[in-house]
């Protein structure tokens, strides 16, 4: 087996990480929007800036509280703006929506993680997603059986920026925090790796530019393509 790296685990983040964020969550937020109020555009587009949603520009912005939150983001959005529907249809709604939407991977999946799993490291998922649609995610891409280690903020660890999930995953496979990766495309991203002591990653998949993540991040890679040969100029 081929032993190139010295780090034992590696750590991902799934929107904007694995999978490109705009291409992965843009359509989606144009069809939940359509689906609460298919004849009000001003009410759509208002509902979108909350959620850091340009409705005209079809994309996200930088800073959207979508991006880095947890599904509780959108779903107070949603109860605050359309109080005719229960929670429970909203929540239904949502996460039936989240579940079938397509997510576009930021580059071949299986054969990369092949390859960090040749280099004999343990990969592990954490999100501010549901853990059952990170899941259904995965599957849905062919890459589940890759991660020994998935957990959302439902998980009972918390939610980044807190560094729980990250630990958890270190107390469970028993790998030392600075023998690990965080890899994310968000400064929540970044914060969690630094706050559990972990070397972080950011890539250029998600909303945020390399001005805001480079202050947070060890270094800064266009995607997770790259970070094989990064991994090689550490070993």
């Amino acid at each position: 087996m081929n032993n190139r790296t010295s780090f034992k685990g590696i750590l991902f983040d799934k929107d904007g990480t694995l999978f490109d964020f705009q291409a992965s969550w843009s359509k989606w937020m144009l069809q939940i929007l359509d689906i609460f109020s298919p004849n009000d555009q001003e009410l759509a587009r208002h509902v979108g800036q909350r959620l850091g949603f340009d409705l005209d520009a079809g994309r996200f912005l930088p800073g959207s509280p979508f991006v880095s939150g947890t599904p509780e983001v959108a779903f107070e959005v949603f109860m605050t703006q359309f109080p005719e529907k229960s929670p429970a249809e909203i929540a239904q709604l949502l996460t039936e929506t989240s579940d079938q939407a397509e997510q576009v991977p930021a580059v071949p999946l299986p054969e990369l993680l092949d390859k960090l799993r040749d280099q004999n490291v343990t990969l592990g998922l954490v999100t501010n997603d549901l853990e059952d649609t990170a899941i259904v995610h995965l599957q849905a891409a062919k890459c589940r059986q890759h991660f020994d280690f998935v957990a959302g903020s439902n998980s009972g660890f918390g939610a980044k920026p807190d560094p729980g999930m990250l630990l958890a995953f270190c107390s469970e496979w028993g790998i030392k925090a600075q023998d690990c990766l965080m890899v994310g495309d968000s400064p929540s991203d970044m914060k969690a790796g630094r706050q559990a002591g972990m070397t972080t990653i950011a890539v250029l998949t998600g909303i945020d530019g390399k001005e805001i993540l480079s202050p947070l991040a060890d270094a800064v890679l266009d995607d997770i393509g790259q970070l094989p040969n990064w991994l090689d100029t550490k070993a």
